[in-house]
């Protein structure tokens, strides 16, 4: 069964409605993107001279290790607070890109699954054993492409646990080192 044009436009058009649309979620995530860089550029400028301020005060070395040792928690905070907005900005735009491509896939496998409806229809008599074939091999493939769509789904699940794990792990090694190296400077 051939398409027709009027099919034929309006599947164009469809895909150009979706091209724009990944293209403005692209967008989004560029702005804010940029934006989390633009917050945090100001956020270290201001820290950059907030501490600059403070080291000049320092009157001794004892007092400047304890300065450093002081500013290592709070940096490894903000840069694990800084990643898990690029992970989320990241995540938030993929998901969006995934939602339409599973979109797109249901609607091609729809289509496909009404073309061989259709084909099993008017085959000719005799063909019902190919038509099984098809069939089956058409809900293999879907099969297939579901299981996927899990394991890619229970594998960005792991990855997030992850990252969460590795930057709490970072965190607490920076308080940790924090800690102990504004305890060796008390004692000196």
């Amino acid at each position: 069964m051939p398409l027709t044009a009027d099919q034929l436009l309006a599947a164009h058009k469809a895909n150009v409605e979706t091209l724009f649309s990944l293209t403005s979620k692209a967008f989004e995530g560029v702005e804010k993107l940029v934006e989390l860089n633009v917050t945090a550029s100001r956020a270290a400028l201001a820290d950059a001279a907030t501490h600059t301020q403070a080291a000049l005060s320092v009157k001794d070395a004892q007092e400047l290790v304890a300065l450093h040792a002081s500013l290592l928690q709070p940096l490894a905070e903000k840069t694990a607070a800084y990643s898990r907005h690029l992970y989320d900005i990241a995540s938030g735009t993929g998901a969006e890109f995934g939602k339409a491509a599973e979109s797109k896939v249901a609607e091609a496998q729809q289509a496909f699954t009404g073309l061989v409806d259709n084909a099993a229809r008017n085959a000719p008599a005799g063909s019902e054993t190919a038509v099984a074939v098809l069939k089956s091999a058409v809900a293999a493939a879907n099969n297939a492409f579901e299981s996927v769509q899990k394991a890619v789904k229970q594998a960005t699940d792991a990855a997030e646990a992850n990252f969460n794990a590795v930057s709490a792990t970072a965190v607490n090694a920076a308080k940790s080192g924090a800690a102990t190296t504004a305890a060796a400077a008390r004692k000196r």
